[in-house]
């Protein structure tokens, strides 16, 4: 008796175990060969013969299953494949064997009722309603709990949930068959006691169509009739889609509004075949524009309907009936902007030149620079004269009468830098006559700050390049140069000091006059 055991998770062909009869014979007469003779496992498993060994090797032969069943029993036989058949009244030349398999159970994945499942809703089925169910249990005999859960992978849009405890699956958002008519989504199913133990199964979602979308007209339509038509004539043939799919086809049926059910200038026929004519009802049309409202209806439940108005143009035509020439409003107002789309056209080309011109402005406009650039700045304002003197020569370069001219003085301004007290009154200083000198002229403007209250009250400083008489080294301008006719005699700057040695050594001897 020999005993194996194997896991029932063990694939077909894995080896169990191996047995051996013993033969006293050598060479072929030694040879065995080995089968399974009866036994409840003879379908589960088989034996094969290692030639080189003379041993039975018992493999897997089928799936095992523990909660099916945990214990087989096999009768093996072992039989001399060369009997000489001089000895064949000392037989039988073989043996048996019992052999007994045990199957060991392992923690099996949750297993579903079906390979997949197909579930069919209507598209107007509401929010919550449960539209199936999807099974699974554990085959192991511990039979663990499972919940189940649905792959957000499959379902991005979270369409569809479940129900973790049962597996009823329900709608959580509206459906709509013709923006997708199929939803596929995988379930998953999880042991409670395991999660690693667990399983996935395919669910086929199809939407059914409900009759909510009523026909429309198939494309755009641009009908035209001659003025001179005649009565029962056909100027157009029109027909109509629409979006839902009834198990039956589509069916359209056309008629006039009631409003215009005995319409004298039009009538429709309809087909029977989905599409309708349109046909004229008298001889003759004056130039203009015609608007036929017509009713489609379907034939699906609940019946959907819709009113198109079909816009029909009189135009002059050749004795052939062929179209010549239109109405220019029924030609051009389709094709034309409306008066509302060009006003607001043209207000948009008016608003951005405004912002052309004023940016343009800005950049042009010049920044006027502070007279206090910072609090430790407190210089008067400098007038820059931009008039360049030729040399000593040039004795008329410099226009002192900008400085005798009391029209180019600015009027007196207020500090910026302080709030002063009171606000005077700025008064305007009288007017000189031309030819006054200088130093007059100075004491004028001096005696002005004095008495006006309205000055300011940090000190000013004002250079009009005129030397005073008092002065040690009196005048220092080389305007007055020229008169000189003899060259001057420069040995009082040696008792200046030392600072000005450098310029007594230039000017001061005759060797340097010479040079």
């Amino acid at each position: 008796t020999y005993q194996f055991s194997s896991h029932e998770s063990a694939p077909p062909g894995t080896p169990l175990g191996r047995i051996k009869a013993n033969d006293p014979d050598v060479g072929e007469n030694a040879e065995i060969e080995y089968s399974i003779s009866n036994g409840d496992g003879s379908d589960m498993f088989d034996i094969i013969t290692d030639k080189d060994t003379q041993e039975g090797i018992i493999t897997v032969k089928k799936h095992l299953d523990f909660e099916n069943k945990m214990l087989y029993t096999l009768r093996v036989e072992a039989t001399n494949t060369h009997p000489d058949p001089r000895f064949l009244q000392l037989g039988p030349f073989k043996d048996t064997a019992l052999v007994k398999i045990s199957v060991e159970d392992i923690d099996e994945p949750p297993v579903f009722s079906r390979p997949w499942y197909l579930i069919e809703v209507d598209e107007d089925a509401k929010e919550g309603s449960i539209i199936g169910q999807v099974v699974a249990h554990d085959p192991d005999i511990t039979k663990n709990a499972i919940k189940y859960s649905v792959d957000r992978h499959t379902d991005l849009d979270r369409i569809f949930n479940i129900y973790s405890g049962n597996g009823s699956l329900f709608i959580s958002k509206p459906l709509d068959r013709e923006e997708t008519p199929w939803h596929n989504i995988t379930v998953i199913a999880t042991e409670i006691n395991n999660p690693k133990q667990s399983s996935q199964i395919s669910v086929f979602i199809r939407i059914l169509d409900i009759n909510d979308h009523a026909p429309e007209f198939a494309k755009y339509y641009e009908t035209f009739v001659c003025e001179n038509a005649k009565a029962g004539q056909l100027i157009q043939t029109v027909s109509a889609v629409d979006k839902d799919e009834p198990p039956r086809g589509h069916k359209f049926f056309f008629e006039l509004v009631p409003e215009f059910a005995v319409h004298p200038n039009f009538s429709i026929v309809d087909n029977k075949d989905n599409t309708a004519g349109i046909m004229t009802r008298r001889n003759g049309y004056k130039m203009g524009t015609y608007l036929l409202p017509i009713i489609i209806f379907d034939n699906d439940y609940p019946i959907q309907s819709s009113t198109g108005t079909l816009t029909i143009r009189v135009c002059a035509c050749d004795s052939r009936g062929n179209m010549q020439s239109c109405n220019a409003e029924a030609l051009l107002l389709p094709a034309g902007l409306s008066t509302g789309a060009l006003v607001a056209i043209l207000l948009c080309i008016i608003i951005l030149l405004v912002l052309v011109v004023l940016f343009t402005a800005l950049k042009r406009q010049r920044k006027k620079e502070p007279l206090i650039i910072s609090k430790d700045d407190v210089r008067d304002n400098i007038v820059t004269y931009n008039d360049e003197g030729g040399g000593e020569e040039d004795t008329q370069a410099f226009d002192i009468g900008t400085l005798r001219n009391p029209e180019a003085r600015e009027e007196s301004k207020m500090r910026r830098d302080v709030i002063p007290e009171t606000i005077f009154q700025i008064r305007r200083t009288a007017p000189l006559w031309e030819n006054i000198d200088v130093q007059d002229f100075i004491h004028r403007r001096l005696k002005e700050n004095d008495l006006d209250p309205a000055a300011p009250p940090y000190d000013s400083l004002a250079t009009y390049a005129y030397e005073g008489n008092d002065s040690i080294a009196n005048s220092l301008s080389s305007l007055e140069s020229l008169t000189t006719e003899g060259n001057q005699d420069y040995d009082y700057l040696s008792d200046w000091g030392p600072r000005f040695k450098k310029l007594a050594d230039m000017y001061g001897g005759e060797d340097s006059d010479r040079d």
